[in-house]
């Protein structure tokens, strides 16, 4: 048997965290993330936005939510633009791996739309509006993987499975 998720968001709940930081690029991104969920069919109720200071704080958040157990996926949402240390590097790999504990500790998916660029014409290049936004494309990913979860978990059900 084969599975794949659906971009289809009309019986989902969806937790989209998002960084202040860099907000000249996020509020994009968050835009984006919203114009899919909309064009995938979500509630307007269906979706929870949680703003955080900066990319660090957004595994913390994303794992809250997640662990909530109220939410079918979570989409992070920040920008990291290289600057002259090696505070960069720290910061990226932090939230890389956070995002993939959370989302691995509590079962849920998380998708990581986290920009990490050389410069900030770079994470706005990746933050146009329509479907080429890093945003747009995270949201279809959270869509697609909390879809393909169901199905999975209604399969193994329907055959009597644990």
């Amino acid at each position: 048997m084969e599975f794949s998720g659906k971009a289809d968001a009309r019986h989902l709940r969806i937790a989209i965290v998002v960084s202040r930081y860099n907000d000249f690029v996020t509020d994009r991104l968050r835009a984006g993330a919203v114009e899919a969920l909309n064009a995938a069919g979500a509630a307007s109720d269906a979706v929870d936005v949680l703003v955080v200071p900066g990319a660090y704080e957004i595994p913390q958040a994303a794992h809250t939510a997640a662990a909530t157990g109220g939410y079918d996926a979570v989409v992070c949402l920040g920008c990291l633009i290289r600057g002259e240390t090696s505070h960069f590097e720290y910061i990226s790999e932090a939230v890389a791996h956070g995002i993939m504990q959370a989302s691995m500790a509590t079962g849920v998916p998380i998708s990581f739309g986290v920009l990490t660029t050389e410069s900030a014409e770079q994470a706005l290049a990746r933050a146009v509006p329509g479907t080429a936004n890093k945003g747009w494309e995270a949201a279809m990913a959270a869509i697609e993987m909390a879809n393909l979860r169901r199905a999975v978990r209604d399969a193994v059900a329907g055959r009597g499975l644990k």
